[in-house]
Parts: structure tokens; C-alpha cells; sequence
């Protein structure tokens, strides 16, 4: 855990989760899934749906139609830096495009899109065995969280 992040108990029991996972960089993508499931089956979600898309740009359409079905969605993905302006396009246009997604349906988007300079930082945040951060565990914590929030302000 890193300095200064919250420790989230939830109760998850009953509620609906989808899993959204980009396809590039496989080892890096299999850790933030795994990561993501752990922290479902710690708060108690049973009811889980892994959904593959090609890449970070195709999460938000796979999340927004996700999100009528579900009571939170978590979107996973990475993004390494390279030498044009690709890496900012594709990060605003997932963050702006997730954002969206959950103030318009109003169901909450675990963010879990790494935005790295290099593979390395990546790896170090993908919850695999060695890695500093498991942003997987904390995306699907952070969706189950706002989700049960967002129930107890409906009751």
C-alpha cells in the first residue's frame, strides 16, 4: 500500500460488478485483473463479469453499456509513453471517457488505466508478485465503496 492511501472495509454482498480489461500488455493487464478480482472477492462480490476490449481508448463504450446492468464497473488498463503524442490523446480521451461514464449513469468507474512513462512502472503497479502497488485491488475497492455509498444515500 502506498503512503497516504485510504484502507477501504466494504461490504459488497449482493451488489453487480463488471470488470473492463484493455488487452495490451499482457502481463501487466493479468495482474491488474487478478488484482481487481481479489478486491471484489474481499469486499464479498459475488456476481463478477470480465469483459476484454482491444485497448484503453475502447473502455468507456464497453463500460457505459456495462453500467445498466451493473452496480459498478471497474476499467483496467495501461498506457506507456512513447515518442509521440499518442500516449496524452489516449490517456485524456480514457480518463475524460470514463469520467463520463459515471457522472452520466451515475454508476460508479473504478479507475484502474496506468498511465506509466516506461514498462517498469507499470509492472511496479500491476499487483503482480514484487510489485510496490496493486491498482487492480485498488480500482475494484474504490467502485464497490462509491457503489455501497451511493445505495445508503438512496435509502
Amino acid at each position: 500500500m502506498k503512503h497516504g492511501s485510504p484502507t477501504l472495509q466494504v461490504d459488497g454482498r449482493g451488489l453487480r460488478v463488471a470488470i473492463v480489461a484493455a488487452s495490451w500488455h499482457t502481463t501487466v493487464m493479468d495482474g491488474l485483473i487478478d488484482g481487481a478480482r481479489r478486491g471484489l472477492a474481499d469486499a464479498g462480490v459475488e456476481s463478477v463479469e470480465l469483459v476484454r476490449v482491444p485497448g484503453a481508448f475502447e473502455l468507456a463504450v464497453a463500460c457505459s453499456r456495462l453500467a445498466a446492468s451493473h452496480d459498478a464497473v471497474v476499467a483496467l488498463g495501461v498506457v506507456i509513453r512513447g515518442g509521440t503524442p499518442h500516449f496524452d490523446y489516449i490517456c485524456q480521451a480514457a480518463t475524460m471517457g470514463l469520467t463520463d461514464v459515471s457522472v452520466r449513469t451515475g454508476v460508479p468507474v473504478g479507475f484502474g488505466v496506468l498511465t506509466c512513462d516506461d514498462d517498469r512502472q507499470a509492472l511496479d503497479r500491476a499487483g503482480l508478485e514484487g510489485s510496490s502497488e496493486d491498482k487492480g485491488h485498488e480500482a475494484a475497492t474504490a467502485a464497490v465503496a462509491t457503489a455501497v455509498t451511493l445505495r445508503d444515500l438512496q435509502a
